[in-house]
């Protein structure tokens, strides 16, 4: 048997052990999404959103990258990040990355990584933005892990600055916005920073949505 056969008996063995719990699991499941959750997080297998929340499918509407940046030309975050705001109403969104990301770790050096070059350029940028207080740090991997913060807060930031953001806070206080780290070592989520309708931002980014300018 191989890896992908036993991945198939394993979902069946999921499914199993749920309905056995509740016969109309799945019935219910499929009705309706209604999340009051948008999980920004990092592509690493390691930091699955439902595990390490301890909540069910369907309670968190989930997109993940390499080191979960929040881009401004990804077409890709931005389409969920839509969506999720508009369509789902999320009342919440989180930015999670983890301690010992390889993503951050390979940003701080100046090796070729190709193709991933281009998307490593985003944290290069937060480093850049907070080198000051990184370079006291020797220790690689205490480096890695103090702008693996500052690159949370950074999106969450960045976030913020969305127009899609902006225009839901126009009619509600939602969503909110967090951002946390989590532990791979001790699986404790720890929360850095939280921005509401009304924390301070820097007056460039604030979108005056009454003022349309067509060239």
């Amino acid at each position: 048997m191989n890896e992908y056969e036993k991945l198939l008996l394993q979902n069946k063995s999921w499914v199993t052990e749920k309905i056995d719990q509740d016969e109309n699991y799945f019935i219910h499941l499929a009705e309706l999404q209604k999340p009051e959750f948008l999980w920004i997080g990092c592509s690493d297998s390691r930091v699955p959103a439902n595990e390490v929340t301890n909540t069910e499918p369907g309670e968190i509407f989930v997109h993940r990258n390499i080191a979960n940046l929040v881009v401004n030309t990804d077409l890709n975050m931005l389409s969920v990040l839509k969506y999720a705001v508009e369509v789902l109403k999320v009342k919440h969104i989180i930015v999670c990355g983890h301690y010992g990301c390889g993503g951050v770790k390979a940003a701080i050096t100046n090796h070729h990584f190709g193709l991933l070059n281009k998307w490593l350029r985003n944290i290069k940028d937060v480093y850049r933005l907070h080198f000051n207080e990184l370079d006291k740090y020797e220790n690689v991997d205490e480096k890695t892990d103090a702008l693996v913060e500052f690159n949370i807060i950074e999106q969450v930031n960045n976030l913020a600055k969305t127009s899609i953001v902006q225009n839901s806070w126009r009619n509600s206080e939602y969503p909110v916005l967090h951002g946390c780290v989590y532990g791979l070592k001790n699986g404790i989520l720890k929360d850095l920073i939280t921005i509401y309708k009304n924390s301070p931002m820097d007056l460039l980014y604030k979108f005056d949505f009454d003022s349309i300018i067509v060239e």
